[in-house]
């Protein structure tokens, strides 16, 4: 039959139900929009409460984006377009995600932070012998990409174990992936 309908709730439930929602981890304001609009009597309500929690200090994109950004950086080791657009899948707004990002990367070493997510990621590896099969260069190579790191800076840090890297640099420029 399916999981029973979850009732629609009114202000006040709203508002309670939210503080829950940002109590378990933090939420930019479009996630916390788009969970209690699934749950809103009316749309009223649900504009009232998010206004309410941004008054209140609970619900601030900017806050959330540096936080988030600071933290995908030091912890997972991603790169800026990485960042950004895991922010932008957060619903945060372009121009804050940017924003955040750009602050959160502005003293970081690109090059240095993508060899440290290379060596992490292939720990226990001998790099350089790794490295020396093409289908391992080019695993490697989307997989700083993949991490948010641009094309130049990841044959910069793949030319760092390998000659092989080279062979990387008469591919065409693509956008980086996410």
């Amino acid at each position: 039959m399916g999981q029973p309908r979850k009732p629609n709730l009114n202000t006040e439930e709203l508002w309670t139900y939210s503080l829950r929602l940002l109590s378990g981890r933090s939420l930019s304001s479009g996630e916390v929009r788009e969970k209690l609009r699934r749950r809103a009597e009316e749309g009223a309500d649900l504009e009232e409460v998010i206004s309410r929690l941004k008054e209140s200090g609970y619900l601030n994109d900017a806050r959330f984006a540096e936080g988030f950004a600071t933290a995908r950086r030091d912890f997972e080791g991603f790169g800026q377009f990485r960042v950004m657009q895991d922010l932008r899948k957060r619903r945060v707004a372009p121009a804050v995600a940017e924003k955040a990002a750009s602050e959160a990367f502005s003293e970081v070493d690109e090059t240095v932070q993508a060899e440290n997510y290379l060596v992490r990621k292939y720990r226990g590896k001998n790099l350089p012998v790794f490295l020396a099969e093409e289908k391992n260069m080019a695993s490697a190579y989307r997989r700083l990409r993949t991490a948010g790191f641009g094309s130049g800076t990841a044959i910069r840090v793949l030319k760092r174990f390998s000659k092989r890297a080279e062979e990387l640099e008469d591919a065409p420029e693509e956008p980086a992936e996410g």
